[in-house]
């Protein structure tokens, strides 16, 4: 959907985090550090393509609030509109299409089924993140739905 959207509105930055992670030389030596290096140069280039007046996405699965309230921060630092959208659907259909993308290196289903707990277990501490329910082959009502909430 991230990439769905950045196509249709110009100049949209798309900010894959798994993307910008496997730059990385063997990250999955460290995956903590990693992960702390790959947020923090995401922060850096959103922050650069916010300044310039451009929309960013960070289509990411967030289960933790840290990198949440960092680019909240930085939205209201640069003057950008942030909005939280949460793509949600149930734990088995989050386990299915985590296993049908391409990864490196594939998450087991038991660890992305932790992750979707982390997530369940987040939303409450994020009120003003909107939870737009996902259906398996239902992509374009979804599509619709973000689009609608952002008014664009």
């Amino acid at each position: 959907m991230a990439r769905r959207y950045a196509d249709a509105h110009r100049l949209t930055f798309n900010l894959d985090l798994d993307r910008i992670r496997d730059l990385l030389g063997d990250w999955e030596g460290d995956p903590h550090n990693a992960g702390l290096l790959t947020r923090a140069a995401a922060l850096a280039a959103a922050r650069v393509h916010l300044l310039a007046g451009h929309d960013v996405v960070v289509p990411q699965f967030l289960g933790r609030p840290q990198f949440l309230e960092q680019a909240e921060a930085l939205a209201a630092e640069t003057g950008a509109a942030f909005h939280e959208i949460v793509l949600f659907t149930t734990r088995d259909d989050a386990v299915y299409r985590f296993a049908a993308r391409p990864a490196s290196p594939p998450l087991p289903p038991d660890e992305v089924a932790a992750m979707y707990d982390r997530l369940a277990e987040l939303l409450p501490s994020r009120p003003r993140a909107l939870v737009l329910t996902t259906v398996h082959g239902r992509e374009d009502e979804a599509y619709a739905a973000l689009v609608a909430s952002l008014g664009t």
